[in-house]
């Protein structure tokens, strides 16, 4: 049996509330002893609209996805079941949206700065993005290697400022599914100007951050279906890509975590417990994908 603990991300079985409108639901959960755990697009192309972020590059950029499933056991930390699932549907999902993907399994912290640090010097100056997805166990500002943790700032600073030229004035996303602290949402029953362009910009400019739960709460996730947050990530991302612009997608699946998943667990107080991600945005500009042709 996985035990939740602080630090890892909770394995549950959720409940599948019914289905809302054009929301579809997820696949069936497994529930055995194991587990705990809008507005049209528009019309303006980017070059005519300066609150839009330019697509006409060879390529919608590189996406690195690095998939922590299975820790040291000096870090106290559990396998992460169902983790594989969601790297398999990022990979998809981002692949469609036209990136090129390089996915990393079981990687120790300074791997995984590594990784950042080299995806940082590349010339990205025919990409028009940069994505990155993290798959692990976390805390509160941390994010866990195999064999320990590492400030989460310490693996996104390779991109800021001056250490990545290419990719200045470009929207560097991070996808972030782990736990932010030990505190479970209970839950609460409910009633049905122009801007002048200038030659210099701030170094924490353009950046996405989507944490899969808010700050000091667990990040739950299935054994069998992958985790909440990054099912709902994929869903709406493919069924929104051609419409929406990109935080209005994210709100979406926010609204698609909070609302169709429910924790159920054989472990006393686990039990009908709720999640909202967390979506911090340093964008300028509105990020269409759409604008990407394969």
């Amino acid at each position: 049996m996985d035990i939740p603990q602080s630090g890892g991300d909770t394995v549950d079985s959720w409940k599948l509330f019914p289905k809302k409108r054009s929301d579809a639901e997820p696949a069936g959960s497994s529930k055995t002893a194991e587990e705990l755990d809008s507005a049209p697009r528009s019309s303006k192309t980017a070059d005519s609209d300066p609150y839009r972020y330019k697509m006409d590059y060879p390529c919608i950029g590189t996406c690195l996805i690095i998939n922590n499933k299975n820790f040291h056991s000096s870090t106290g930390m559990s396998a992460r079941k169902g983790t594989d699932e969601d790297a398999t549907a990022a990979k998809k999902t981002f692949s469609k949206l036209g990136y090129k993907v390089n996915v990393n399994n079981d990687q120790t912290v300074a791997e995984m700065k590594q990784l950042l640090s080299s995806a940082s010097k590349e010339d990205h100056s025919k990409s028009a993005s940069f994505a990155c997805v993290l798959l692990s166990h976390g805390n509160e500002g941390v994010i866990y290697g195999t064999d320990g943790f590492e400030k989460l700032e310490e693996l996104t600073k390779y991109f800021k400022g001056g250490r990545c030229k290419s990719l200045v004035g470009k929207p560097k996303l991070f996808f972030i599914q782990a736990c932010r602290g030990a505190e479970l949402d209970d839950g609460i029953e409910t009633d049905s100007v122009d801007v002048q362009t200038s030659e210099r910009i701030p170094v924490e400019a353009d950046f996405l951050y989507a944490y899969s739960t808010a700050p000091g709460y667990y990040s739950w996730r299935n054994v069998t279906n992958g985790s909440w947050f990054m099912q709902a990530l994929c869903e709406m991302l493919m069924r929104f890509r051609g419409e929406l612009e990109l935080m209005q997608i994210m709100t979406r699946v926010n609204r698609k975590v909070a609302l169709h998943f429910e924790s159920s667990s054989n472990l006393p107080g686990f039990s009908g417990k709720k999640q909202i991600p967390c979506i911090v945005s340093m964008l300028t500009k509105d990020f269409y994908f759409a604008d990407f042709h394969l």
